[in-house]
């Protein structure tokens, strides 16, 4: 079974200050950064990473990738098939968020801390939308199948089943659409 790396950077204090759009480049460079060392940690060696009209990552050398960045972490994952990856705080959110993110019968898979299972969901859907390069236009096509454990479930997209394995770290939570491979992830604090 392939290996995959993703990598969680945290963010230094001196972005974190940043504003606006110098926030968003310096958090993406950051990103880069973490999506350096997975590749690394693949052999892999980074060529020209390419967009598409839509902003969705294209391949290089057979090979994808996904960037996440928020205001405290980045992530950045390199992989053989379509990828995605996804960091969110856990925090409240409003009831409006959940009814958009999840229908009832999603809810109904497991009764645990709901704020913490939002973000499972969010973040399992976000890292699989990205993996197929569509937008959060498409939230409501994907559904929780199956909940497997604190770790993994599994999400509907477009018939497609896509396994997404979580971890938890600093009140963070980060998913990766993990299917057939193993995941080993590198939290990087300082």
């Amino acid at each position: 079974m392939e290996t995959i790396y993703p990598v969680i950077l945290a963010v230094p204090e001196e972005i974190r200050q940043l504003t606006g759009k110098n926030r968003v480049l310096n958090l993406s460079k950051h990103a880069r950064q973490a999506l350096e060392i997975s590749a690394q940690k693949s052999c892999i060696h980074l060529s020209d990473l390419l967009k598409d009209k839509n902003g969705a990552p294209l391949p290089f050398n057979g090979n994808y990738w996904s960037l996440t960045h928020k205001p405290d972490y980045v992530g950045g994952v390199v992989a053989s098939t379509r990828i995605g990856i996804d960091i969110e705080k856990i925090r409240p959110c409003s009831e409006a968020l959940f009814a958009k993110t999840a229908g009832e019968k999603e809810w109904s898979l497991v009764n645990t801390d709901p704020i913490k299972l939002f973000f499972r969901y969010w973040t399992s859907k976000e890292s699989v939308l990205k993996a197929v390069g569509a937008g959060l236009k498409d939230l409501s096509k994907c559904t929780v199948a199956k909940v497997i454990d604190e770790n993994n479930l599994f999400i509907d997209y477009g018939g497609e089943k896509w396994l997404v394995e979580h971890s938890y770290f600093d009140g963070h939570i980060a998913s990766v659409t993990k299917n057939s491979f193993n995941i080993k992830w590198s939290l990087v604090m300082a």
